[in-house]
């Protein structure tokens, strides 16, 4: 198995030739790189959010390498020239762009990190500010919630109307921090609020997260 993957490493070093092909194929790596950002932050996401150990510490380097190349071959123009350059200058050619993709795919994952530790911060301040203040509109996060005989109504234009006589702004409350936090079981992103039309003509609290795809019913 290695010697068949080393087998077509060499390959693609001989074939590697002119200065022209050598930056195409540089720049169609690093553009299909940039293109993969959701292949390669789902490995990630696969393998636990860590990378492999060993030499090979990348996740999707090889594979976009040998995915450009094929697609190099497969335009039906390469120059017979090109397999004539020596090996040593072809690896060494390689070797540089292996390594600009590895900083590229560590870039992406980092600027993920990144994002990842925002939302958490976000996430902590917008349930720390429902504990500690009167319950904030969800929807547009900004005006106090008001309910009175069960309707929930907001300044920004949210109206809900009564689903349910009982409910008071400490149950409302419940329910926002316990759907916010099965949410965060899952997934770190910020879900957002937004209200819909429901069943019977009456208005649906409604959260959603786009970065996992998932929705859940508030009122």
């Amino acid at each position: 198995m290695a010697e068949a993957k080393q087998s077509a490493h060499r390959s693609l070093y001989k074939a590697m030739g002119s200065p022209s092909w050598k930056e195409a194929f540089r720049k169609g790596c690093l553009e299909r790189m940039k293109n993969s950002r959701d292949r390669l932050l789902h490995k990630y996401r696969q393998s636990g959010c860590s990378m492999p150990r060993g030499a090979e510490n990348t996740l999707l380097v090889h594979e976009v390498m040998e995915e450009e190349w094929n697609a190099l071959k497969s335009l039906g123009s390469c120059p017979e020239a090109l397999a004539q350059v020596e090996e040593p200058l072809d690896l060494a050619v390689l070797e540089e762009i292996q390594q600009e993709l590895t900083d590229q795919e560590q870039a992406i994952i980092s600027e993920y990190e990144k994002s990842l530790q925002f939302d958490e911060q976000c996430l902590s301040i917008m349930l720390a500010e429902w504990e500690a203040n009167p319950l904030i509109c969800p929807v547009c996060t900004k005006y106090n919630l008001r309910i009175a005989s069960g309707v929930v109504m907001c300044q920004c234009g949210l109206y809900i109307p009564s689903h349910s006589p009982e409910l008071t702004e400490q149950r409302l409350r419940a329910f926002l921090e316990e759907r916010v936090h099965e949410h965060s079981m899952h997934c770190a992103h910020t879900p957002q609020f937004s209200v819909t039309e429901g069943t019977e003509d009456k208005s649906t609290l409604l959260m959603s997260c786009l970065a996992c795809d998932t929705w859940a019913a508030i009122l």
